[in-house]
């Protein structure tokens, strides 16, 4: 069993940036999902940045160029640094690790994006 804990949102004005954080409560090593998802009011959660078998890394379209994942095998930590936020990029942000055939999320973090 594995506990992800998500920290880092808040409320941001566009053009602005925040870093996300996911610890996980075990070792993050093994995974064959390890990323960020995020749902916005009234539509499906979506992937953002998503790395897959420990090697290949995948952004939305939306967020290319703006948003990097990385993590931090030592501390079990996954990071989204979110650069030139936009009031689209509004939504619950959720981390996400698949390993052995068993999915574990987080609870999510609320990031807001206004003036």
């Amino acid at each position: 069993q594995v506990q992800l804990v998500e920290s880092g949102g808040g409320l941001v004005q566009p053009g602005g940036s925040l870093r996300l954080s996911c610890v996980a409560s075990g070792s993050i090593f093994g995974f064959s999902i390890l990323g960020w998802y995020r749902q916005a009011p009234g539509k499906q959660r979506e992937p953002v940045a998503v790395i897959t078998v420990g090697v290949v890394t995948n952004y939305a379209d939306s967020v290319k160029g703006r948003f990097t994942i990385s993590k931090d095998n030592a501390k079990n930590t996954v990071y989204l640094q979110m650069n030139s936020l936009k009031p689209e990029d509004t939504a619950i942000y959720y981390c996400r690790l698949r390993r052995a055939g068993y999915d574990y999320w987080g609870q999510g973090t609320q990031v807001t994006v206004s003036s």
